[in-house]
């Protein structure tokens, strides 16, 4: 199981392990922690990869919050342009875009505030865009038992623009079709439409 945040009276011995490390980190990479201009750092650092890292201290659940209803509506609904911010696992280095949402209801409905509630639970992980997008898809389909579930991701990834290859335009498309949206191509052919429509 993916390691936590850890709530309560052992936050402040995690806050300070994790800050020695990054003092130690930062010896490691030529320079003097306890210069002026690095020596918050490793409490800023801390702070950020908490906020980072969150989804690990949520659950399905508390996500939802019980904002499932029952509801006579079986046209598609999509949730498009959700900001994403992750880190790659592979390099710790950000990856960020939007992400697609679609569901074809049977009998129930979920509020769409929810619907971004739970791309931001698995995005703020230690990810990779592939996982991210199945993480969403089979959630959602475990959530409200749709006939169909569409997730796409589109994300511009710092481990290819700031090394190795660098390039700066490359966008990763990645897809998890569920259901009908994978067995009926007019329906995956109706969703990356409205995706790609434009105001």
């Amino acid at each position: 199981m993916p390691h936590r945040w850890r709530k309560g009276s052992g936050e402040a011995e995690q806050d300070a392990l994790l800050q020695s490390l990054i003092r130690d980190l930062l010896k490691e990479v030529g320079e003097d922690p306890h210069r002026e201009g690095l020596r918050q750092t490793p409490e800023r650092m801390a702070k950020a990869l908490r906020y980072l890292t969150a989804g690990y201290g949520k659950n399905l659940p508390e996500v939802l919050n019980g904002a499932i209803f029952a509801e006579k509506y079986d046209e598609m609904v999509l949730v498009k342009d959700i900001d994403i911010f992750s880190l790659c696992e592979h390099h710790l280095l950000p990856f960020f875009g939007k992400c697609h949402v679609a569901y074809l209801p049977k009998t129930k409905i979920l509020g769409l505030s929810k619907i971004v509630r739970l791309v931001e639970m698995y995005s703020r992980r230690l990810q990779v865009q592939e996982r991210l997008t199945q993480q969403i898809a089979h959630t959602l389909k475990q959530a409200v038992q749709p006939r169909g579930v569409g997730v796409v991701i589109e994300a511009y990834h710092f481990c290819m623009m700031m090394r190795g290859v660098e390039k700066h335009n490359s966008k990763a498309v990645t897809s998890a079709m569920l259901g009908v949206f994978q067995k009926r191509p007019e329906m995956r052919n109706e969703l990356l439409q409205l995706i790609n429509r434009r105001p």
